[in-house]
């Protein structure tokens, strides 16, 4: 049998991570790279990371502390004197004006910790779970910022030949939970929580868009919610 290609998922621990972890566990001799980096929810996800690992039988695991976000701050996921704001009415899959949950250039970040890995593995993938449409509007989610950072890559690498990969970018959230049906993908271990490790708010961004995505996909969401908030209407 002709031996799986090498490749590293980036797992924080949510929903779309988890999807893109079902792919890489499937399709390649996948490691699992977490980064904690002072976020509201740190402990929580990294419970998250370990047993979606645990579930797929990831077993190569990395885990990694990010200091420098925390220190630059500028985030309500990083800065406890900011809030995490409820989604506003106006949440949409196009999103005008970029959040106060933005971290600065975080990705960028992730990946740079990644692609050092997977020079050391011999890994040539990177998959990360960017999602375009039915998000918050990250400009580090984006497929422009894919196509530039690869370049990046092939450049400033020893071979050249390490890529990012991003499979759900283009898809819908809701398309993505049906994808992570499909895969037996243990959506029930992640977790999308900007504030709370106990249970989901239910009313921040991320709690609002994973909840309409669910609805949208006609499943029901295994995780628990302190409350459920009504999603917002996208608007057309």
């Amino acid at each position: 049998m002709t031996a799986k290609p090498k490749a590293i998922v980036l797992l924080s621990g949510g929903m779309d991570s988890c999807v893109c972890a079902a792919l890489a566990a499937r399709d390649t001799d996948a490691s699992a790279l977490h980064i904690s980096y002072g976020q509201r929810t740190e402990a929580r996800e990294r419970e998250a990371f370990l047993a979606i690992c645990a579930r797929l039988g990831i077993r190569n695991q990395l885990v990694v502390r990010n200091e420098a976000l925390r220190a630059i701050g500028g985030s309500a996921l990083t800065d406890p004197n900011l809030a995490v704001p409820d989604a506003q009415p106006e949440l949409a899959a196009h999103v005008q004006q970029i959040p106060i949950t933005y971290v600065p250039f975080r990705n960028a970040h992730f990946l740079a910790a990644a692609v050092s890995w997977a020079e050391v593995l011999g890994a040539e993938q990177i998959l990360i779970g960017a999602v375009e449409q039915d998000s918050s509007g990250y400009p580090d989610c984006r497929p422009a910022y894919y196509q530039a950072d690869n370049a990046v890559i092939r450049t400033g690498t020893k071979a050249g030949k390490i890529r990012i990969v991003t499979p759900l970018i283009a898809l819908k959230k809701s398309q993505i939970i049906r994808q992570g049906l499909e895969l037996k993908a243990p959506l029930d271990l992640t977790w999308s929580c900007y504030s709370r490790e106990d249970k989901a708010c239910g009313t921040c961004d991320s709690c609002v868009l994973r909840l309409r995505a669910f609805r949208e996909a006609q499943a029901t969401d295994p995780i628990p919610y302190e409350t459920k908030g009504v999603a917002p209407r996208a608007q057309l």
